[in-house]
């Protein structure tokens, strides 16, 4: 899984090499003004193309959520049963977060995987459909999620969210064409 977001820097040189029809530039720097933000106003769909391009993928829900505990299992968030400003961006600022919107990625110290901002910053589209009764009945180990949806899933709670939204299980979801300024990604290797 890739440590960092991917931002804006990296998704204007897909735009740039692949030709991809991208137009919301003024909706993105509004929240993320500079290349090293993450990279917001993304569908999902955007997102696959991007990974795509760059012989990446979307993780899946399961992988997104193993990497995002960082070793620590049971625990809320990744790096344990509580969170501050000083550890990630989220509602408001305080502590290490002087950010009332995006925080360029990597402003806050990694889990124990080396991964940073898996808590707040932007939420994260993931590769699987959203089933809200999914983890009911799936199976036990690396479930690959439901076959169809309305929906996609997202991760790890965004820079307006409360505490809440930013603990490691919680699951979020929006429709795969739909862009909007909480929503970002980060890629894993291995195409589909």
């Amino acid at each position: 899984m890739d440590a960092y977001q991917v931002m804006v820097g990296q998704f204007k040189q897909f735009i740039e090499d692949s030709g991809y029809d991208y137009d919301d530039w003024d909706s993105v720097a509004e929240y993320s003004p500079g290349d090293e933000f993450p990279m917001v106003y993304v569908s999902w769909n955007d997102t696959t193309a991007y990974a795509k391009w760059a012989g990446r993928r979307l993780p899946t829900e399961a992988e997104w959520e193993y990497a995002a505990r960082g070793g620590l299992a049971g625990k809320r968030y990744p790096g344990g049963d509580h969170v501050s400003h000083d550890e990630a961006n989220y509602d408001g600022i305080g502590g290490k977060d002087k950010w009332s919107e995006c925080a360029p990625v990597g402003s806050f110290e990694a889990n124990d995987y080396g991964l940073y901002d898996m808590a707040g910053n932007v939420w994260e589209w993931c590769q699987d459909w959203y089933g809200s009764d999914y983890y009911s009945k799936s199976p036990a180990k690396n479930p690959p999620g439901p076959d169809t949806g309305s929906s996609r899933v997202l991760r790890g709670g965004g820079w307006s969210n409360y505490t809440y939204y930013l603990r490691v299980a919680y699951r979020g979801y929006y429709f795969s064409h739909n862009r909007i300024d909480g929503l970002g990604f980060r890629c894993v290797s291995g195409l589909n």
